[in-house]
């Protein structure tokens, strides 16, 4: 029996229902042929709801994926409603893949509800929450064997990650705290002139530095420093397969890998917690004797009556909490990265992202439970 060429052929056809509009496409989309053009399909009809099928479609190649996603722009810019649920996973998965790699300048993907928008992003913050959940866990059994076997840790990758977080980030570190301190003081100069009491400008730069402003800001430098660096050369290990190397050879990349950088980072942020309080106090002394014509010792003095041991442990609490939340966001993002230079580039600003937000949530946190605590 002859099969005759016209059903060979790719072709569409759109049925209207109400202001919905059900496309159907059928025979052989191959891009050496002819195939139909979207405009051309649509007409002068402006649907609210278009609905695409394949069922009847034989042998495809991208000429079929080109118009399903000239079908979704049109969509996507119209405010359209694209119901692509009736397509098969994987010509999902291209057409997502595809949509990807052609970004518009669209600011706002207007074809999904509100209520689908909410559902999708949802979805997606369990996802990610349950991803972060099992990282933390798989980094927590990391640790509990290196309490256990301690010879089998890789020391001398911990050193060098002290070095690289630690050592030279000093500078960096130095210069933010002390132009913090300088900030304090002479925003609180202003307020305290006015009523005599500039000997106090010590307690605000003392306390302000000890409790809050050290630990966040070196937290904030060394998310941007080291977070995105995690980020970046874990991300660039996985694009070239060197993860999925280790993990061939029964070496599991969390104690590895991650485990020395969490460990370089919980040690070495408190003690760069206790350098910025030095500079930032420094600087506000510096403030207070050429502005206010305070004797150093006097500042020193007055400060010691307000500082104490507590308010230092609690910004050594919040240093070493901030420097494991860098570590875990910075080594998170950098294993789920993408296998591509764009993949390592948004893993490496993810990762300063979710450093920063965790940070912020675990400030507010703590300052909560040292009230309630009355510490």
């Amino acid at each position: 029996m002859a099969v005759n060429p016209e059903s060979l052929e790719a072709r569409a056809s759109a049925n209207a229902a109400g202001d919905a509009l059900e496309v159907v496409l059928a025979g052989n989309w191959q891009i050496t042929k002819p195939r139909p053009a979207w405009p051309e399909l649509l007409g002068a009809q402006n649907p609210a709801r278009v609905r695409l099928r394949v069922d009847e479609v034989g042998r495809w190649d991208t000429s079929l994926l080109l118009f399903l996603f000239e079908a979704q722009q049109w969509c996507r810019v119209t405010g359209a409603y694209c119901d692509t649920a009736a397509l098969p996973e994987k010509i999902r998965t291209l057409l997502t893949q595809l949509a990807a790699a052609h970004e518009t300048s669209v600011p706002f993907d207007r074809s999904e509800s509100f209520l689908t928008a909410v559902g999708l992003a949802t979805q997606d913050t369990i996802a990610n929450a349950r991803e972060i959940a099992h990282f933390v866990g798989e980094c927590v059994l990391s640790t509990v064997r290196l309490v256990r076997s301690p010879r089998k840790f890789r020391w001398r990758d911990c050193l060098e990650e002290m070095q690289q977080c630690g050592a030279m980030a000093l500078p960096i570190v130095g210069l933010v705290s002390v132009l913090i301190g300088v900030t304090l003081a002479y925003t609180g100069a202003i307020v305290l002139r006015q009523y005599g009491g500039d000997i106090y400008i010590a307690d605000l730069v003392g306390l302000s530095m000890v409790r809050e402003m050290g630990a966040v800001m070196t937290a904030v430098v060394l998310a941007g420093r080291t977070g995105a660096a995690f980020a970046a050369t874990l991300g660039n290990m996985k694009a070239n397969e060197e993860i999925d190397a280790l993990e061939t050879l029964g070496i599991p990349a969390v104690q590895f890998l991650v485990l020395p950088r969490l460990l370089a980072l919980g040690v070495m942020m408190p003690l760069l917690a206790l350098y910025a309080n030095a500079l930032g106090i420094l600087g506000g002394l510096i403030v207070a004797y050429g502005l206010l014509s305070i004797p150093p010792a006097a500042f020193w003095v007055e400060m010691l009556t307000i500082v104490d041991l507590s308010d230092i442990t609690t910004g050594m609490v919040k240093a070493v909490t901030f420097g494991l939340i860098i570590g875990l966001a910075g080594c998170l993002r950098g294993l789920q990265a993408e296998r591509s230079a764009a993949g390592v580039g948004r893993a490496a600003t993810s990762a300063v992202v979710t450093a920063l937000l965790l940070m912020i949530v675990a400030d507010a946190i703590f300052a909560v439970l040292f009230n309630a605590l009355g510490v």
